[in-house]
């Protein structure tokens, strides 16, 4: 399946100022496959995985030095590394901390040659580690599947190209738009992870597909268990199932574990959100630019990375998925907001760590709220979300008046459309929104 992040490992590959690249995401978002992709492309190709390969760990035990390790992983694994012909890729390098350690030997000593490193959770590993290379290594950061990938990848490629010429002044034809809409249904119930959509393509079978977003949902909490060091697992996986269940509100600390206390609490989330589980949407007053200097630090929202394993975790009905126009009874309405929010990081800049902020005015008989604020280059962009085809936007309205804005933006199951001064976005446009801002 074609993933977007291949155009950024091929410009990688070719760069002349290329630096140690460190693949990042959860487990299952697809890291391992993209990099042996990347490797077809290679004269050589050599592969470590230090979780599978526990002898290996040896060869970084008793040298970082990168002309000892290319000379004994050659003999070991019977790969000639010949800089600039060969791709090395170390794979869940978070289970050998000294290999995190050689990367910036790579860097300084064979620069020629191509390092590709991948792991889950690396920030748990990263704790042990007072450095690992900051200015030698650069980070890629990799998501579960966009909306568009899972059409690339189902042979909607049509579709594809009718989403990039919407427009709110040229709406997409009213049947491919219904399509698009039942598309959307589908991948709203299956979720990114690459192995739950491939399954889908390969059966069509819905129940096949949510016994391995279980199995995946488990995996991931199981994982907990080998870093235990930095936080306990009795309070990882009850904080990681309750940002689930606070989708769309403030986060509440206290009814994530009322046992522990709220410095234990941050420190898990931290920890869920360096290792790319979960995403922090901040509260911003929106006094000005950067949207991050009126952030309040005690505000703030929680993503799943995944609305496949959400849905699972909250129990909701696979059927209200598959066949409902409106959202507002389906978990409050808070799933069209979570889905919005991870197109965006999806879409985003891979080589950053993503950042989303909300707004929320608190006044006595006068509350509002614009669910994401961004910011594209020196402009404001405030995104509502609704969860149907209808609803009011008083909230929209005044944060436009309060802040003089000329535009706001409506993203729902509608077409593309205008209501004056607020343009209309469907949810499945959202993949090209931020490219075309």
């Amino acid at each position: 399946m074609k993933r977007t992040i291949e155009k950024y490992l091929k410009d990688w590959a070719v760069s002349d100022n290329r630096k140690v690249l460190l693949l990042r995401g959860a487990r299952q978002v697809g890291k391992t496959w993209s990099a042996r992709h990347l490797g077809e492309q290679f004269e050589y190709f050599l592969e470590v995985n230090f979780e599978f390969d526990r002898e290996v760990h040896l060869f970084f035990e008793q040298s970082l030095s990168p002309d000892d390790l290319c000379r004994n992983l050659s003999i070991y694994y019977k790969v000639p590394i010949i800089d600039g012909k060969t791709l090395v890729f170390f794979d869940e390098i978070q289970s050998c901390i000294p290999a995190i350690s050689s990367l910036r030997f790579f860097y300084e000593k064979r620069p020629e040659l191509h390092v590709l490193a991948a792991g889950s959770l690396l920030e748990f590993a990263m704790e042990e580690l007072p450095s690992y290379g900051v200015g030698r290594i650069e980070s890629l950061w990799m998501y579960p599947m966009s909306f568009i990938e899972f059409l690339t990848a189902g042979g909607e490629g049509n579709l594809v190209r009718i989403i990039e010429t919407g427009s709110p002044e040229k709406p997409v034809n009213k049947v491919f738009h219904e399509r698009l809409i039942g598309l959307l249904r589908q991948f709203m119930l299956l979720g990114g992870l690459p192995e739950v959509i491939q399954t889908f393509f390969n059966t069509n079978d819905f129940a096949a597909c949510l016994r391995i977003i279980d199995q995946l949902s488990e995996g991931l909490k199981d994982d907990f268990s080998k870093y235990k060091k930095s936080v306990p697992v009795s309070r990882l996986r009850p904080i990681f199932e309750s940002v689930a269940h606070q989708t769309g509100n403030k986060f509440n600390l206290a009814k994530a574990l009322p046992e522990a206390n709220h410095a234990q609490i941050k420190e898990a989330i931290i920890l869920l959100e360096k290792a790319g589980l979960i995403y922090q949407i901040k509260h911003t007053a929106v006094s000005g630019l950067p949207l991050g200097a009126s952030s309040d630090p005690k505000k703030f929202r929680l993503l799943l990375f995944d609305h496949g394993i959400l849905q699972r975790i909250l129990g909701l009905n696979p059927s209200d998925l598959l066949v409902s126009n409106n959202f507002s009874n389906i978990f409050r309405g808070s799933f069209a907001e979570l889905f919005a929010g991870l197109e965006l990081i999806k879409n985003g800049n891979p080589f950053v760590r993503p950042q989303l902020y909300y707004w929320q005015r608190d006044k006595r008989g006068s509350q509002a709220e614009v669910d994401y604020i961004l910011q594209i280059q020196n402009e404001i962009v405030p995104l509502e979300i609704k969860s149907g085809r209808q609803g009011k936007m008083q909230s929209l309205r005044l944060f436009l008046s309060e802040k003089n804005i000329k535009i706001g933006y409506r993203v729902s199951m509608e077409n593309f459309g205008e209501y004056e001064n607020i343009a209309v976005i469907p949810l499945y446009g959202l993949s090209y929104f931020s490219k075309k801002k």
